[in-house]
C-alpha cells in the first residue's frame, strides 16, 4: 500500500499514473494501427490540463511514482523534505542514554503523569536530556530497566533524583499522544490554518490544512520538528513563514496538552529546548 505526505502527493501520483497509463495505451494502439496503415492521434487520449496543473511539467510528472516505503520513490509535491523527516512519529520502542550534569546534578527534564502512564512535559535547552534526543511528549516507559507504568510524577521525579549520575537509561515510546500533518503552501505562503496561543482555533476552507485533516482544538507542538511549546505566536508565524512550501506541524489535543503544561510556569517555557533538530 502507497503512503504519501499529504493529500496533494496522493492526488498528484494517481493523476501522473492515470495519465501514463493513456500515453502507454494510446502509444500501443498507434503501433497496432500502423500495422494496418490507420492513423490514431496518440494526443486525443491525454488530459490537456494536467502538463500546468500545479505549475508541473508532463516531463516531471512521467518521473513519478507512487510512494512506497520500500521503493523510496520521491512524493511528487512536497518531495525530500527535511521537515517532514524529522518531525516524523517513529513506531516502536527506543533506548536513550543520558546522566546528569556534573555542574547541575539534573538531567533537564520534567514529566507529568497521564492515564497511568508518564510522558516528558519539559526538556531545558541545552541539558543532557536535549542533547539525548527526548522530546515533549515521550513516553517514559522505563528508567534503568525499571518498568513506570502507573508511576505519578512525584515517584518518577524521586527515582531520578537518586538514580547513578554516570548513566541513566530510558525506554522511550515517540510521542504517542501526537500527530503529524504535512500541508502545502499556497501562492500567498498559507496553509490555511489560524491559532491563538498555539491553540488551533479555525481552518481555512478547501485549504491545505483542511485538505489534509487539520483538527480545531489541538495546540501546536512542532514545527518541522522543532519545538514550539512557550513560543509565542508572532516566533510561530515567523518560523512558519521562514519554511518553504511544505510545511510539516506536529499537533497534540487541547486536554492532554493542558494536562502536560499546567505546572509549566512562564520561566521554564523560556528554557524549554526550542533547538532545529538535527538527523539521529
Amino acid at each position: 500500500m502507497s503512503l504519501y505526505p499529504t493529500l496533494e502527493d496522493m492526488e498528484v501520483s494517481q493523476m501522473a499514473a492515470t495519465q501514463i497509463a493513456a500515453e502507454q495505451r494510446m502509444t500501443q494502439q498507434a503501433i497496432t494501427a500502423a500495422g494496418s496503415g490507420e492513423t490514431v492521434d496518440v494526443a486525443s487520449g491525454l488530459y490537456p490540463t494536467l502538463d500546468s496543473w500545479m505549475g508541473l511539467e508532463n516531463q516531471a510528472l512521467v518521473e513519478f511514482k507512487a510512494l512506497d516505503s520500500t521503493t523510496g520513490a520521491l512524493a511528487p509535491v512536497t518531495g525530500s523534505s527535511v521537515g517532514t523527516s524529522a518531525a516524523e512519529i517513529k513506531q516502536g520502542v527506543r533506548q536513550i542514554i543520558g546522566c546528569k550534569d556534573p555542574g547541575s546534578g539534573k538531567i533537564g527534564l520534567s514529566v507529568e503523569d497521564i492515564s497511568k502512564g508518564i510522558f516528558v512535559s519539559y526538556v531545558e535547552s541545552g541539558s543532557v536530556a536535549a542533547k539525548a534526543g527526548l522530546r515533549f511528549g515521550d513516553q517514559i516507559l522505563q528508567i534503568n530497566g525499571v518498568s513506570v507504568a502507573g508511576w505519578n510524577k512525584k515517584k518518577t521525579i524521586e527515582f531520578l533524583k537518586k538514580a547513578d549520575p554516570a548513566q541513566i537509561r530510558f525506554a522511550v515510546r515517540d510521542r504517542p499522544f501526537e500527530r503529524t500533518i504535512t500541508c502545502v503552501k499556497d501562492s500567498a505562503g498559507h496553509i490555511g490554518f489560524q491559532f491563538k496561543k498555539a491553540k488551533i482555533n479555525a481552518i481555512v476552507k478547501d485549504s491545505s490544512a483542511a485538505r489534509n485533516g487539520m483538527l480545531t482544538d489541538h495546540y501546536l507542538v512542532e514545527i518541522d520538528g522543532q519545538n514550539i511549546v512557550g513560543l509565542s505566536d508572532d516566533k510561530i508565524l515567523k518560523i512558519i513563514k521562514e519554511k518553504s512550501r511544505t510545511v510539516t506541524v506536529t499537533v497534540m489535543p487541547g486536554f492532554v496538552y493542558d494536562h502536560m503544561v499546567k505546572c509549566l510556569g512562564s520561566s521554564l517555557k523560556k528554557h524549554m529546548d526550542h533547538s532545529e533538530p538535527t538527523e539521529m
